[in-house]
């Protein structure tokens, strides 16, 4: 997904709402784009349902 405008405005939410958003190094709304339509891979859930996913 495209970081500025599908990852950032969604990550946002979901963490607001108790949930995680990562890339499965670091959080989305930690990374520093370098360009307008930079992409990113990206898993959002609850949290105990990311870090299930983490650890696989």
């Amino acid at each position: 997904l495209r970081l500025l405008y599908e990852c950032n405005p969604i990550a946002y939410v979901m963490e607001k709402a108790g949930g995680l958003a990562t890339t499965g190094d670091k959080d989305i709304l930690d990374i520093v784009p370098t360009e307008i339509h930079q992409k990113a891979p990206v898993v959002m859930g609850s949290s105990e349902d990311v870090q299930e996913f983490l650890e696989i």
